[in-house]
């Protein structure tokens, strides 16, 4: 699994005109730390990633995951939630598989009209 959180951290840093140093003063970490998570040789713990984001004001998946939340919800839209090569299925399908509903259907209706008749 390839690290998109050192590469987002140094993206956003940058779209954010913001320094290491910077940064690494408003956690109260060293420099070096944030070089180091930029690096991609160490991350830093869930309270400071929390941090982070606040302070580069992005989402948590777009920190951690590079994914922004217009592309998130895009690709929810366009997930589907049949098993793969399964697709939905048309009206005829479902009137195949379930032709015998209309007893019922036609049952309750039935009693229905009974009741208005009288």
């Amino acid at each position: 699994m390839e690290n998109v959180f050192s590469q987002q951290l140094v993206k956003l840093r940058r779209q954010q005109n913001l320094s290491q140093e910077q940064i690494a003063h408003e956690l109260f970490v060293s420099r070096q730390s944030v070089s180091k998570w930029e690096q991609g040789e160490t991350v830093p713990d869930l309270d400071t990633v929390v941090k982070l984001a606040n302070l580069l004001r992005v989402d948590l998946n777009e920190l951690v995951g590079g994914q922004s939340p217009k592309e998130r919800e895009q690709t929810q839209q366009t997930k589907t939630t049949l098993p793969e090569g399964q697709r939905p299925m048309n009206g005829w399908e479902f009137l195949s598989k379930n032709w015998w509903m209309i007893f019922p259907l036609l049952g309750a209706l039935g009693w229905v009209i009974s009741m208005f008749r009288y």
